[in-house]
């Protein structure tokens, strides 16, 4: 249920802790056979697959997304210099600035150092 990839991680972890497996459900799944490098080896390369095709079909939803003119990502901050510049005139902490516009301590010294 995990795919292929974790599966593969789990042996390869048993494999080094010295223990040996098999599988009740997947016959062919067996560290003690002559073939458990060759099923390993499969393994791999369905591993490796499965990430190829993740990666596809992300890089093809993204792209359908920006086709229909979707926005991606984190919303950008809708607070501008000036109100920064104008709350810090008035004595204010970087602390009191952000709970005032709503943003982090560390988002407000970021804006305040780039107006700099």
């Amino acid at each position: 249920r995990e795919g292929v990839l974790a599966t593969l991680q789990h042996l390869s972890w048993l494999t080094a802790c010295g223990v040996g497996y098999k599988s009740y459900t997947e016959q062919y799944l067996d560290s003690c056979g002559i073939f458990k490098d060759a099923v390993i080896g499969i393994l791999a390369v369905i591993a490796k697959q499965e990430r190829v095709r993740l990666s596809e079909r992300t890089r093809a939803g993204i792209a359908i997304a920006r086709s229909k003119g979707r926005l991606l990502g984190r919303p950008r901050l809708k607070v501008r210099l000036s109100e920064i510049s104008s709350l810090k005139a008035r004595g204010l902490s970087q602390r009191a600035i952000g709970r005032e516009l709503g943003i982090s301590e560390g988002s407000v010294r970021r804006l305040a150092s780039t107006a700099a």
